[in-house]
């Protein structure tokens, strides 16, 4: 994979992508009921009257324009709630240098609508699932000085001159949530439930498995599940329970609203399940929680422009780097359970082994 080094938008280009916005106003987005803005718009470009000296003061001075693109709900305690919250993150640290907007919950038949008019108004856009790497890639061509990075599409995707991959190595959190569930199950039997049938998902539900032998062998680990959406706690109920059946006694999962579903299932079972990407409460049915933080890599994106180092590159996250955002929260103060963990989530770390 061949790192393209790209500039970040000049102080020039993004004074003119003002007066864009300017001319198209953000409120068309907001007429197909899609926007919700964040931060401030960018001040008309100074009239002609000023002297080149005022002028090149004023450009720089623009705030770097970011469009963040959230399929999903921001209240889906999943991956686009975790990238909202970066979003919070990323305004608090930079205050007027940036100009956020974000749309949420939008249509797969509105992705390449969404993803123009953010371009045609931004210095960088980020979005966020790989559900939408088909129309980020076809909409990123058409805007060659725009800065595009798009979080968790697929790991062997070959980056664009001005679009960027992100990982968030999911895999690598699955394995140590294969590890506790096998190390938590009184039946010696789990399963695993994901959204849409991603890539990035199919690998990391062949990394719970391996996770899962690695903890303790012999463990079963029922056929993954694919509900074909991340947002449906009624399929996601229904795979559960399925999976409850049939003996398996602790869950893990890569799905969002679709968490409420299994939870449900768990509780009627009297079974057990493995959340995350947010960790919450540890109370029954969860015995610990994945914590994937996509809100840590839209402040990398946001950083990387700001500080010029932005490269069109496949850039990993997780256990095995440097950059924060991958970890586990064990539900349990068990020594033994603890210590299994610790001593896989080194092995993942240092690259002894590889999760799928």
């Amino acid at each position: 994979m061949r790192p393209i080094s790209t500039a970040r938008p000049t102080a020039a280009s993004r004074s003119n992508r003002a007066a864009r916005r300017a001319a198209t106003g953000l409120a068309a987005v907001a007429t197909v009921g899609l926007l919700a803005a964040c931060g401030t718009t960018a001040d008309a470009a100074e009239s002609g009257d000023s002297n080149d000296t005022d002028t090149a003061a004023a450009e720089s001075t623009d705030p770097l324009v970011v469009g963040v693109f959230l399929p999903g709900s921001i209240s889906d305690t999943g991956f686009m709630q975790s990238a909202h919250l970066g979003v919070e993150r990323a305004q608090e640290t930079h205050g007027d240098a940036i100009d956020v907007t974000y749309v949420e919950e939008v249509a797969a038949s509105d992705y390449e609508q969404v993803l123009v008019r953010f371009a045609s108004e931004s210095d960088l856009v980020i979005s966020v699932g790989g559900q939408t790497d088909a129309d980020v890639r076809a909409v990123a061509p058409q805007f060659p000085d725009v800065t595009f990075v798009e979080i968790g599409g697929p790991s062997d995707a070959e980056p664009l001159d001005n679009l960027a991959y992100y990982d968030p190595e999911q895999a690598e959190a699955e394995y140590l949530s294969g590890a506790v569930a096998a190390l938590s199950s009184e039946s010696g039997s789990i399963g695993f439930i994901g959204g849409v049938e991603l890539p990035a998902i199919v690998n990391a539900s062949g990394a719970f498995a391996n996770g899962a032998e690695a903890a303790v062998p012999g463990t079963e680990v029922v056929t993954a599940q694919f509900l074909g959406d991340f947002n449906d706690p009624a399929k996601a109920k229904q795979a559960a329970a399925a999976n409850f059946s049939v003996g398996v006694d602790v869950i893990g999962q890569i799905v969002n609203l679709g968490k409420t579903g299994i939870e449900q299932a768990a509780q009627d079972a009297d079974a057990s399940m493995i959340g995350g990407p947010i960790p919450g409460e540890c109370a029954d049915p969860y015995v610990g929680f994945v914590r994937t933080d996509i809100g840590t890599e839209v402040e990398y994106a946001i950083d990387s422009v700001l500080d010029g180092s932005w490269e069109a590159a496949q850039v990993p996250f997780g256990l095995t780097t440097d950059r924060e955002g991958t970890e586990f929260v064990l539900c349990t103060d068990d020594a033994e359970t603890a210590a299994s963990l610790a001593e896989i989530e080194e092995s993942v770390a240092s690259g002894s082994v590889e999760p799928y």
